[in-house]
C-alpha cells in the first residue's frame, strides 16, 4: 500500500523535530531529547524582573491541569481533560477546540498535552483511544483503540510522534494493567507494533517471574510518560513503571523485567536493544517514568551520547545510550534503602527495607526522589536540572488477590509520617559527577509536581506548590522573579516566540498562564 505521507514531508517534520526552531516548541519536552533548554535569550537575567502576565486562558472541562503547550508558528496547543485547544499564542484568542466524548461511567483524567505532526494533531483519552485531529481545524481524521478501559487502563501522557508513525503509552499500572508501549501509523492509525514490559512464561525475562502463578499477567510496569528518541541511532528511549502490586513482593519473586526499566527500542520495529534496570524487585513504587534525557558531551575525555536520569529512588544515573552501559550513579537525595551501586549499577539493597505488616520506614518516600515533573538540561553550565524530595515513608505490605474493576492492586499502601514533612527543593547536578551544584527549597506544603525549564537567557523556571512560578539563576540558583498564580502547579513550564516576543507558559489549575516583558 502507498502511504498518503511522502517522504520529503517525512524528512522535513523529522528535520523540524530534532532540530526545533527557537521559536517553537514541538514535543511535549521540547524535541527529541527531553532536555527542555530553550536558545531563546530574549527574557535573560538581567531583564527578567520586568516580566509580567500577558495573557490568560480559562480552559474548561478540569480544574487540575498537567499538559505542556506546544507551539508551532505562532499557535499553541493544549489539552484539558479529553479536550484539546488550539489559541492564538501572541493573543491568547480561541482558534477551535475539540471535544472527545467519554463513556459512561469514566471520570475525566489529568491529560499532559499532544503530538503534532506537518498536519495532525495527536492525543489520548482518559477511556484509551489515541485520536488524530487536523491540526488546521481541530476536525477528526482517525481514532485508535490503545487499550480496554474496562481492564484497569488509562492514559493520560503525551504522545511521541517519530517519522511517519505516533508512539503512545499506558497507565495505571497500580491498578494491576500489563504494561506495553504502542507505535501507530500516523496515516492510518493502524497498529505497527507493540512492545510488552512485563513478559509472558516462556518469553525473554520471563525467569524473573514466578513459574507457580501468573503474576505477570497484572505485573504492571507502564508506560505512563513520555519518552525520548535519538534519530542518528533511531532509538526510542521510554520508562517502565513500577511492577504490581505495589509493596507486596512475595507473590511476584525476582527482579521482575523490564518493570522499572528504561527501554531502548528500535523506531521502526519496537524491537529490544537494549535495558537497564533502576530498582530490581521494586516494593514501594518507584517507577522509572522519570524523562530519559538524551545529552550529547564529552566524558572521560572523548564524545559519548549519554542518557541521564535522576531516578525515583534516589539516584541520579549516567548511561551510554547506544549501549546501555552504566556510567554513573550517585546519590542526589535522602535515601535509606541500599548501601550504593555495584559496579554494572545494580543496587546494593540493605536488609529489612522492604514493606511488612507492621509497617518500615523508608526513604524517599512512595512519591519519590523525583517524579514524573520534567528535568531540563544547561549546556552552557553542564547542569542538570531537577525538583527532589528529601523525605521518608513508612511502607506496609499484606496478599494482595488480583480481583479485575477494582482499582486498587497495591497489597497495602502507605503513610506519611507524622511531624516529619518531606521537603522540595530544586537541585542543579553536575552532569559530570552528580555532585549538588546549587539547591533551593520550594514553598508550598504538599508535593509539588511543577518541572523545570532551562533556556539560553542563564535562567531555569519552575513552578512550586504554593502557586508560584519562579525564575531562578541558572548558574547560581539565586531566585530573580515570581509570579503567584492562585493555584498549585503541577505541569512544567515551556518557552516560545511570537510576533518578535519571548513567551514563558504553563498550565495552573484550569487556566494557561503566559508571560513576556513588557512592549
Amino acid at each position: 500500500m502507498v502511504r498518503p505521507v511522502l517522504p520529503s514531508v517525512q524528512n522535513y517534520w523529522a528535520d523540524q523535530l530534532a532540530g526545533t526552531p527557537a521559536e517553537n516548541w514541538l514535543t511535549y519536552h521540547g524535541d527529541y531529547s527531553g532536555r527542555r533548554f530553550s536558545r531563546l535569550a530574549a527574557i535573560a537575567r538581567a531583564n527578567v524582573k520586568r516580566l509580567q502576565a500577558a495573557w490568560v486562558y480559562q480552559a474548561e472541562g478540569t480544574s487540575h491541569q498537567e499538559c505542556t503547550p506546544v507551539v508551532r508558528d505562532g499557535v499553541m496547543y493544549v489539552t484539558a481533560s479529553n479536550i484539546v485547544y488550539a489559541l492564538d499564542a501572541c493573543a491568547g484568542r480561541k482558534i477551535w477546540e475539540y471535544r472527545a466524548e467519554l463513556p459512561e461511567g469514566i471520570k475525566p483524567e489529568v491529560n499532559r498535552g499532544v503530538a503534532l505532526s506537518e498536519h495532525r494533531l495527536f492525543f489520548a483519552t482518559a477511556d484509551c483511544r489515541l485520536i488524530a485531529l487536523d491540526a488546521r481545524n481541530g476536525s477528526r481524521v482517525w481514532e485508535a483503540r490503545v487499550a480496554d478501559h474496562r481492564k484497569e487502563y488509562r492514559l493520560t501522557q503525551a504522545p511521541l510522534v517519530i517519522k511517519d508513525k505516533v508512539v503512545v503509552g499506558m497507565g495505571y499500572g497500580d491498578w494491576g494493567a500489563r504494561g506495553y508501549l504502542d507505535c501507530y501509523d500516523q496515516a492510518t492509525g493502524a497498529l505497527v507494533w507493540r512492545f510488552w514490559t512485563v513478559p509472558r512464561p516462556g518469553d525473554p525475562f520471563s525467569e524473573t517471574w514466578p513459574e507457580a502463578n501468573n503474576a505477570w499477567e497484572n505485573g504492571g510496569g507502564c508506560t505512563w510518560m513520555t519518552g525520548t528518541y535519538d534519530r542518528e541511532a533511531n532509538l526510542i528511549y521510554w520508562g517502565t513503571g513500577n511492577p504490581a502490586p505495589d509493596f507486596y513482593g512475595e507473590g511476584r519473586t525476582g527482579d521482575n523485567l523490564l518493570t522499572n526499566c528504561v527501554v531502548a527500542l528500535d523506531a521502526d520495529t519496537g524491537e529490544r536493544r537494549w535495558h537497564f534496570q533502576f530498582t530490581p524487585h521494586d516494593t514501594h513504587d518507584w517507577d522509572a517514568c522519570e524523562c530519559p534525557m538524551l545529552v550529547d558531551a564529552a566524558w572521560r575525555g572523548r564524545p559519548r551520547k549519554l542518557l541521564v536520569e535522576a531516578n525515583r529512588n534516589g539516584f541520579f544515573y549516567v548511561l551510554d545510550r547506544i549501549t546501555g552501559e552504566y556510567l554513573l550513579g550517585k546519590v542526589f537525595a535522602t535515601q535509606t534503602w541500599a548501601r550504593g551501586l555495584d559496579p554494572k549499577g545494580r543496587p546494593i539493597v540493605i536488609e529489612g527495607t522492604d514493606p511488612t505488616p507492621a509497617g518500615v520506614k523508608v526513604c524517599p518516600t512512595v512519591e519519590g526522589a523525583s517524579n514524573w515533573m520534567s528535568p531540563s538540561y544547561s549546556p552552557r553550565y553542564g547542569l542538570y536540572y531537577v525538583v527532589a524530595q528529601d523525605g521518608c515513608t513508612i511502607y506496609a505490605s499484606s496478599a494482595a488477590p488480583f480481583q479485575e474493576g477494582k482499582n486498587n492492586y497495591q497489597g497495602t499502601g502507605t503513610q506519611r509520617l507524622p511531624g516529619d514533612p518531606a521537603r522540595m527543593f530544586i537541585r542543579a547536578l553536575e552532569l559530570q559527577t552528580g555532585e549538588k551544584r546549587w539547591e533551593r527549597p520550594m514553598l508550598g506544603s504538599e508535593w509539588s509536581w511543577g518541572g523545570t525549564l532551562a533556556t539560553a537567557g542563564d535562567l531555569v523556571f519552575v513552578g512550586d506548590a504554593a502557586g508560584n512560578l519562579v525564575a531562578h539563576d541558572a548558574e547560581k540558583g539565586d531566585a530573580l522573579w515570581h509570579f503567584y498564580t492562585g493555584r498549585d502547579l503541577s505541569a512544567s513550564p515551556m518557552t516560545y516566540a511570537s510576533s518578535g516576543r519571548q513567551f514563558v507558559a504553563l498550565a495552573s489549575g484550569s487556566a494557561i498562564f503566559t508571560f513576556a516583558l513588557p512592549e
